[in-house]
């Protein structure tokens, strides 16, 4: 990986988009620390340094890259997009005409992406409109917190917190689309890369400062060794060999090549930790904004606010369990790939084309599936084993869902950089 970085910056062409990269992530950093107009910074200031944050609006503030908690004018982050993103890929499996775009290739694609634009603008408009709310009442969004965040709450004021907060997230996901049409890597995911590891040595500096050196060290220590088991399962995959016939048209032949099927074990990659996290947060949702009494909220706020209650454990690893084998199930299907090999002449050595292909496949799947998702439920509890341990879940930097986006995306930056390497001197080939 450091080489192809090291040969990336020696190539004009490619340090020009990796320089556009990096200007374009201090863009994003810089509209995270830049307060909503109508916020009282000083007063958000002060909560932050006595109050601690997390619980409800935890995920949304660690892909904000803290700028939710606060309320800066990117605070919603790309978690709209991402939520949007996700809406229209489950929708291409519901409706017909979603589908139809799908196949149709890159012009389908753009269509797509079109309408996750628009829903993109409209979560944005919904969730400002419901952060809003809640941060006008002193300690619902900091707890502990009686500083009053938004001193005007005046309806003029509100609307433009929601307009300014929505272009916000429009400008991040134009940011991104910029990283991916001229710098290096999907923009999208360099974006979220950019939020997570921003936080990272402010976290570390607290653990350091509340638990001393030795636990500073043993915490660094921790994360090598998760990153290190994140990167392998993460590159760990199951290649399904794959032969294609031998075919002759005219005096020349075609075919006659074999490839394989990668099979990956963590298929899901980290949207069944979204979705298991977003599902959790509903119930702590409704009882905030409502202030309900109710035997139902109290149950609700005693056994899933907590991370480290034994009941959201259990819910959240069976949640993730349930995603996991719920997303590879519409992402891959066995049945297509069966289709299009037999096309196309392909075969699997050993095993018949059509249905036993696709049912030989499916098996393959649920193996992996079972292994993969057990992963993400193990990787998912980091930080409960960090409170255990350390006391510092709060802190604690290596969580699951970071860990395991910064290391996919810095696994597909390389990927990108050396793939155009090879394009451009055909390094690749020559070796």
């Amino acid at each position: 990986m450091l080489s192809a970085f090291g040969k990336a910056f020696r190539t004009p062409d490619l340090r020009k988009k990796i320089f556009f990269t990096l200007f374009i992530m201090a863009v994003f950093r810089f509209g995270s620390v830049v307060p909503t107009p109508g916020v009282s910074y000083a007063n958000v200031k002060e909560c932050l340094a006595n109050s601690q944050t997390g619980g409800l609006f935890g995920l949304i503030n660690l892909f904000s890259g803290g700028a939710l908690i606060k309320l800066s004018v990117f605070a919603l982050g790309i978690m709209p997009y991402i939520t949007a993103s996700i809406i229209v890929q489950l929708l291409t499996v519901v409706i017909p005409r979603f589908e139809a775009l799908k196949e149709e290739g890159q012009s389908g694609t753009a269509k797509l992406t079109q309408y996750t634009r628009y829903v993109t603008v409209a979560l944005s408009v919904l969730q400002s409109t419901g952060l809003i709310a809640v941060a006008r009442t002193p300690g619902r969004l900091i707890s502990g917190c009686a500083l009053p965040i938004i001193p005007d709450s005046s309806w003029e004021r509100i609307v433009t917190m929601i307009f300014v907060m929505t272009a916000g997230t429009a400008v991040i996901m134009w940011l991104g689309e910029l990283i991916t049409d001229r710098g290096i890597g999907n923009g999208m995911s360099i974006m979220i890369f950019t939020s997570i590891a921003a936080g990272f040595p402010s976290q570390l500096w607290a653990i350091k400062l509340q638990n001393g050196f030795v636990t500073f060290l043993m915490v660094l220590a921790l994360g090598i060794v998760i990153i290190a088991a994140v990167v392998f399962v993460e590159q760990a995959q199951r290649r399904v060999p794959v032969q294609y016939a031998k075919r002759m048209v005219g005096r020349r032949s075609y075919g006659g090549t074999s490839t394989y099927i990668p099979i990956k074990v963590n298929q899901a990659g980290v949207i069944p930790v979204i979705f298991a996290s977003s599902m959790l947060y509903i119930p702590s949702l409704i009882v905030n904004f409502t202030n309900s009494q109710a035997p139902w909220a109290v149950w609700v706020s005693r056994n899933l606010v907590k991370g480290d209650h034994p009941i959201y454990i259990a819910f959240y690893a069976l949640l993730i369990i349930f995603f996991t084998y719920f997303y590879v199930s519409i992402t891959f299907n066995p049945e297509e790939v069966a289709e299009n090999m037999k096309k196309y002449g392909g075969f699997i050595p050993g095993i018949r084309a059509g249905k036993p292909t696709a049912e030989y496949l499916q098996y393959i799947l649920s193996r992996l599936t079972a292994p993969g998702a057990l992963y993400l439920a193990l990787i998912a509890a980091i930080p409960v084993m960090a409170l255990i341990l350390f006391g510092a879940s709060q802190n604690f930097p290596f969580g699951g869902t970071a860990i395991m986006i910064i290391v996919g995306v810095g696994l597909d930056t390389s990927k990108a950089i050396e793939s155009q390497l090879q394009q451009r001197s055909y390094e690749g080939f020559l070796k």
